[in-house]
């Protein structure tokens, strides 16, 4: 299985507790907004982390899978949208009541934190994009991976959802297993050069939806199959370009 519930202290390790008192299950407050959370956790050697499942969902629940990312989430870094993405995540699927945040211990693109630093650092010295510094590291440059999460979803009984995302690998892998997506892009924008170049490195190299006042990104639009059939660069940007200037092709 997919999803794991063990947890460190068993009813014999903690005496007067039955398996019912060591459910992690329990009320959560933010922006003053109370929901019951419950936490699963994701076995995976490399992408591995946590499930969290906010009030009742419905049959078409709202889902956001985000990799941890300590610059953005914790530290507010004005350079990275993870941090935004997330906040905003939480704070659609609280407005709504209920929800699931899958949140894997996916820290600088699978790469870790102290790879991550760096990149950067190669960045800085050689005018790189951050993917373009993990390969003049030898690295890969984004090793993460969703097939566990699709199949935690399904264990959990989803087989429809709204996913938060504007990264077509989740969308891929998600409907893979037989999970009806409908795409709700999250519109981020960063007041950096670094993290508008990211934005923008994110778009050329990994083919990221992100947003655009003239982009083609619409919620209407994004819930398509076409969503997981995006064209190449040098079409693509044609094919942004058409759009751009009013014109469908």
């Amino acid at each position: 299985m997919t999803i794991i519930e063990s947890v460190p202290n068993t009813p014999d390790s903690a005496p007067g507790r039955d398996a019912d008192d060591l459910r992690p299950d329990h009320q959560f407050s933010r922006n003053g907004t109370q929901l019951r959370v419950q936490v699963h956790s994701l076995d995976s050697r490399t992408d591995g982390g946590y499930l969290l499942v906010f009030g009742e969902p419905g049959d078409k629940p709202l889902v956001r899978v985000h990799s941890r990312c300590l610059y953005g989430d914790a530290l507010g870094s004005d350079d990275c949208d993870c941090g935004p993405e997330l906040a905003r995540s939480m704070d659609m699927i609280q407005t709504e009541g209920a929800g699931v945040l899958v949140y894997l211990e996916q820290e600088g693109r699978g790469a870790g934190l102290l790879w991550k630093a760096i990149g950067y650092r190669t960045s800085e010295q050689f005018d790189l994009d951050t993917f373009d510094s993990y390969e003049h590291l030898g690295l890969d440059p984004d090793s993460r991976r969703y097939e566990h999460v699709a199949k935690a979803l399904l264990d959990l009984g989803m087989h429809q959802v709204r996913l938060l995302t504007n990264n077509p690998e989740k969308v891929r892998a998600l409907r893979e297993v037989g999970i009806a997506v409908e795409v709700i892009p999250l519109a981020i924008q960063l007041g950096t050069d670094r993290g508008r170049r990211y934005l923008d490195a994110k778009i050329r190299r990994r083919k990221h939806m992100i947003p655009r006042d003239f982009a083609p990104w619409a919620p209407q639009y994004s819930t398509s199959t076409e969503v997981a059939a995006l064209p190449s660069d040098q079409g693509r940007w044609r094919w942004l370009r058409r759009f751009r200037f009013g014109g469908h092709g």
